[in-house]
């Protein structure tokens, strides 16, 4: 084993960056502001003995805790005081000030120097900062450098704008398929789990590992589709899962807890990326070491996923076969999913009768109630009337073809309205 990054470098005291005064408090601001004239003419006067390998302690900045919370695992509180350390390189590559790097590794400074636990390097890749990264790899810093917390520079490329950091790395002899320390994630699990399809494609390109599993179990696959994401996000996602199984990704992989990406896509609420599983053949009612299937999964996580349209997904696994809530549950489904009256309405479809109660009107609140009165209306109306001819003939059908569903009705030439409506198409009313 190599020594720590974090133990190299001090051999010199650390410059205490809140107390100290005069050209070293002078050198600090200008690294802060990428003033290359202000930084050469110190490093130019002797008298300063100020160099381009100084060690700064920002252990007690204000200005610096949120972005050493960002890059830094967070510690237990301890009494004991414990030194954060960046220098001239980390600043300046951090903020991409790429004509101050140049400057100080012109005046000798190493680019390997991680006094604080990463090299100018890893900043330089965690910010995506492409032209400081390029720079500080002509000088000779390792592409395969490990941090303190067990990251190679590639593991750090996390942003859209970081293509090209990963890009200068494998060019530079960054191995394609590393591992993270703690969680054995690839650089394509990590690209995969922040949904971000180029760096994806350029990784697959240079040989990377399509089913690497990680410390979980988890392949890239499940990584991408396991992330929660935003609705704004959900393409990016689905470029994401469309690339690795284009590649040949295993669409059952299996992690420690036996969840599939269909498991995974199905909390997340994905319905692009579960509809392309499925298409795939992804298995609709395997279950996790839990006992949950897919459907279980969307239905508990519907009601915080209302913007990512839970009913789609539903209405998806059922078309493909999905085992159905046991009716009796189905009042408890209500309780849960009232505020996606849509999902309910998928779900009671799936059925030729449903035995609907008083509990049922219990069940919803009356503000939702008011929101959604047709539907509700025609719901709780159920009580007391079967479903319509017209549905029956749905259920009829849809149960002969059972299994098969989606293999036959194209081959049927039917009208398009009658072939959503065996689709279970959304009407906003139970008849």
């Amino acid at each position: 084993m190599g020594s720590s990054p974090r133990r190299e470098g001090r051999s010199q005291e650390a410059i205490r960056t809140r107390t100290v005064g005069g050209p070293a408090q002078d050198y600090w601001q200008a690294l802060l502001r990428g003033d290359q004239e202000v930084v050469a003419k110190i490093l130019s006067d002797p008298q300063n003995n100020l160099s381009s390998n100084a060690v700064f302690d920002t252990s007690d900045l204000e200005e610096w805790k949120n972005y050493r919370f960002n890059i830094r695992r967070l510690r237990l509180w301890s009494l004991s005081y414990e030194q954060e350390l960046t220098t001239p390189l980390l600043i300046t590559a951090s903020r991409g000030y790429t004509e101050c790097l140049r400057l100080l590794l012109l005046r000798g400074a190493d680019p390997g120097l991680a006094p604080g636990g990463r090299s100018a390097l890893h900043q330089a890749c965690a910010a995506a900062r492409p032209a400081c990264a390029r720079l500080l790899l002509a000088f000779g810093a390792d592409p395969q450098a490990g941090s303190e917390d067990g990251y190679k520079p590639l593991h750090l490329c996390k942003s859209p704008d970081s293509l090209e950091c990963v890009q200068q790395l494998l060019q530079h002899g960054a191995s394609v398929n590393s591992r993270t320390e703690e969680e054995g994630d690839t650089a394509l699990h990590i690209a995969a789990r922040h949904g971000l399809p180029r760096h994806v494609q350029l990784l697959l390109r240079c040989g990377a590992e399509l089913e690497a599993e990680n410390k979980e179990g988890q392949t890239p696959l499940n990584a991408a589709c396991a992330q929660p994401h935003q609705p704004q996000d959900t393409d990016r996602y689905y470029q994401v899962c469309r690339l690795l199984v284009d590649s040949g990704a295993c669409i059952n992989a299996a992690d420690r807890d036996r969840q599939r990406p269909l498991h995974l896509a199905c909390k997340n609420s994905n319905a692009a990326v579960a509809e392309l599983l499925l298409a795939r053949g992804a298995s609709v009612n395997v279950m996790t070491y839990g006992g949950s299937t897919a459907l279980h999964h969307i239905l508990q996580a519907a009601a915080y996923k209302l913007e990512q349209h839970p009913e789609l997904v539903v209405r998806a696994l059922l078309n493909h076969g999905a085992v159905r809530v046991w009716p009796g549950a189905l009042l408890k489904v209500l309780r849960c999913c009232h505020s996606c009256p849509r999902l309910i309405e998928a779900l009671i479809n799936s059925y030729d009768r449903v035995r609907v109660s008083a509990d049922w009107v219990g069940a919803v609140p009356a503000e939702v109630v008011q929101k959604y009165p047709r539907f509700y209306q025609s719901l709780f109306s159920l009580e007391h009337r079967p479903r319509s001819l017209q549905h029956l003939a749905r259920c009829t059908l849809r149960t002969f073809l059972e299994g098969r569903l989606l293999l036959v009705l194209p081959q049927l030439h039917l009208p398009s309205a009658l072939h959503r409506f065996l689709l279970l198409d959304f009407e906003d009313v139970l008849y």
